[in-house]
Formats: structure tokens, sequence, C-alpha cells
């Protein structure tokens, strides 16, 4: 009995488990259920913070930016010093760059939407209308046409603002904008088209319209507030904008650029990371609880064993493997049903409405109001080994318990 194998102990601790297949049996989809679950959330939150990051690059940021030294993104400011001279010459030379994808000029101006008695704070872009950058606006159009390079008169602007107003397409409404100058101008213009992404932070405030008139409107001749550029490989943007660095320039990568949502996600991250402490650690009770029902259940079985020679720590190994195969099948069933769940909330999505999309939070973390998991490998990994180990320092205690047993302490118990 003192010589028997680990290969041994397992099987006696596996027939055991049969002993109470109902208990056993609950116990496994306790395990698989809490698993399942983590996978799930952990699904969730990497997809969030996965499209977050995608969406604010593709529509915000891009993977870097360039702009002048002295420019200020708070202010947006419109002075001549404070922009970029010469916008298309330079991004036409950043375009050169084996890593660039694009590089397009963009002004920013802050604005005043008037209609009727009613009137709305906006922030105005120039941009190329042919550059692909705009894309995903162009992809996202619902009504109207998007705008074209030599319209002087029409802008786009996005479905939920259109709606708040009372306004749609064909519509002319007047547009208030900050000037180089410092002063305001007022001018009317025709709403081309509406796009919704699906981003209410972004489609209630922004308004486009073709670079030269901007421009003119904002009487900033040829100057643009940066370049809007996307790279093949986001994981570039370091090296590209050491290769860019001048000191008339500042370039921001996307991580300068989103800095306030990578914390923001950051802390949803350690926030998710103590739920699924306090969901291991419920599953973690329940192997323990079972275990302890067993011990109680073999107690004379436990003191024949080692009346025959069994040694304590053999006693402890045998409990121990039994929350081991508990939980190895749990975590693998865990890992099934939370891998189909990941799937159908990929695939359909989870839909978390339009009023808590429009958010406070939807300011700083753009995604949609419908949320899509991801499943990641090194999560699922990171969580089953987790899992794992904490049920098995929770099978210490019953198994130490029935280790520490008296034979004939044991062989008297009913």
């Amino acid at each position: 009995m003192s010589k028997l194998s680990l290969g041994r102990l397992w099987m006696i601790a596996y027939r055991d488990l049969g002993r109470n297949r109902r208990r056993s049996g609950l116990t496994l989809v306790a395990v698989a259920l809490g698993v399942g679950l983590l996978i799930v959330t952990s699904g969730l939150v990497a997809g969030a913070v996965s499209g977050s990051i995608e969406n604010s690059i593709r529509l915000q940021t891009g993977d870097l930016q360039v702009r002048a030294t002295s420019y200020d993104e708070e202010e947006l400011s419109l002075k001549w010093e404070d922009l970029l001279e010469n916008p298309d010459g330079l991004a036409a030379k950043i375009r050169t760059i084996d890593s660039v994808r694009l590089a397009t000029p963009v002004l920013r101006a802050n604005g005043l939407l008037v209609v009727g008695d009613e009137s709305v704070g906006v922030q105005v872009f120039g941009i190329d209308p042919l550059s692909q950058a705009y894309a995903p606006i162009r992809d996202a159009l619902v009504a109207g046409d998007f705008i074209a390079p030599d319209d002087r008169e029409g802008i786009v602007i996005g479905k939920r603002l259109a709606e708040s107003l009372g306004v749609t397409v064909g519509q002319r409404i007047n547009l208030v904008v900050d000037t180089s100058d410092q002063q305001t101008d007022q001018a009317t213009f025709t709403i081309r088209g509406l796009f919704y992404t699906g981003v209410p932070g972004y489609d209630e405030t922004r308004i486009f319209m073709p670079l030269a008139k901007a421009q003119a409107f904002t009487r900033t001749e040829n100057h643009a507030s940066s370049i809007f550029i996307l790279l093949d490989r986001k994981e570039d943007a370091g090296t590209v904008a050491q290769s860019l660095a001048t000191p008339q320039f500042t370039v921001l990568t996307w991580q300068d650029l989103n800095q306030v949502l990578l914390q923001t996600l950051q802390a949803s991250t350690i926030f998710l990371n103590m739920m699924n402490l306090v969901v291991l650690a419920v599953v973690a009770v329940v192997i323990a609880n079972t275990l302890l029902m067993a011990v109680f259940e073999r107690t004379r079985e436990v003191g024949i064993l080692a009346a025959l020679g069994m040694k304590g720590r053999q006693i402890l190994a045998m409990f121990v493997l039994e929350a081991g195969t508990l939980g190895l099948a749990g975590i693998a069933l865990g890992i099934f049903l939370g891998g189909l769940g990941v799937a159908y909330l990929a695939t359909v999505g989870l839909p978390i409405g339009e009023a808590a999309a429009a958010g406070e939070a939807s300011n700083i973390i753009t995604y949609g109001n419908i949320l899509r998991a991801q499943f990641s490998v090194a999560d699922t990994i990171s969580l089953s080994i987790a899992s794992l180990i904490i049920m098995l320092l929770a099978s210490l205690y019953p198994a130490w318990f029935a280790a520490r047993l008296e034979p004939i302490e044991a062989l008297r118990a009913v």
C-alpha cells in the first residue's frame, strides 16, 4: 500500500467520484458554468477593448497624427502659426513612407449649428472627401450622398444630430464657426447626407465639409490642423513617428491620442479581474464542500486504508486528485460552453441600447449600441490555469482533514 503510484491513486479517486454521481455531476456543472461565465465575460471585455480602440483609430485619431508643435487641440486653435502650412504637400511626402497606408490633411474648428430657435455645439471637419480615410463615413451613410471636393455649400452630419434638430437631407441650416482672426463667421449650408456609425458621441457632434471650403470659411487658407495617418500595422506607429519627428512638428501615436481611453479600459480590466476572483471563490467553495461531504461519508474507509498502510500524504493526494479530476472536466466543459457563448456574441452581439451607449462613457469609449465579444486564447488559458489552481488549493483543507484522521477513530465512525 505504501508504494501506490500516482496513477493508482488517480484510479481510486476516479472510482470514488462515481459513488455519488449526482453530487459529482452537480459539482462539475457548477465548475463548468463558473468557467464558462468567466470566458464569456472576458470575451465581452476583450471585444469592447478591441472595438473601442479600432473605432477610435478609424473614426477619430488614426494610427498617427502630425501637428504643428504649438497646436492646442483642446482649443482647436486656428491661428496660422499653430497650423500646418501646405498640408497637401506634407501629406504627399508622408505617403511615400513604406508603412503608411494613407495620409490626409484635416482642418478642425469649433462651430455652432443653428436651426430655428435651436442651436447645438459641433466640431467642423474640413476633409478630402476622396480620401479612403473617410470610407467608414461613406459606408455609414443612411440617407443622401457624400460631399464632393468642389461642393461649396454641402455638408454631411450625423443622423442622431439631424433627428435632435428635426432636419433631414436637402434642408438648409446655418453654421457659425470660429475663424483664424479669433472672430466668428456664419454661412448657410445644405445637408447632403446623414451618417450613422453607431457611436453616439461621434454621430452627435461631427460635421464634415470639403477641406477647401472649410479653409475659406475659417480664413485659414492653405493650412490644416493635422495630417491624419493610417498604417498597414498600428504596431509600427512608434517607428514611423520617430522617422517623422522634427522640431517643427509634433507626431502623436494612437497610444498618445487615446490615453484616456486606454486608462479607462485598464481600470475596467482590473475590475473584471476582481469579479473573476469572486466567481472563482464561489467555485472553490463548491469544490471544498463536495470533498468535505466525501470525507465524512468515507471516514471508515479512510480509516481502513490508513490501517492497511496508506500514508497520510497518499490519502491527501487521493482527495486532491479527485478535486483535480472534477476541476479539469469542469474546465473543459466550461471552455466549450464559454466558447459557444463567445461565438454567439461575436456574431449576433449584445445590444446595450442607444440610451446606454449614449451615456457619459460614450465620449471616451467609442463602442456602438451593440457589443461584440472576441475570443482570446491567452485569456482562456490564463483563466483555466487560475481556476484549476484555486480549486486545487480549495481541496487542500478537506484532503488534509482526511489525511489526519487516526485509523482507530475513523474505524469507530458510524
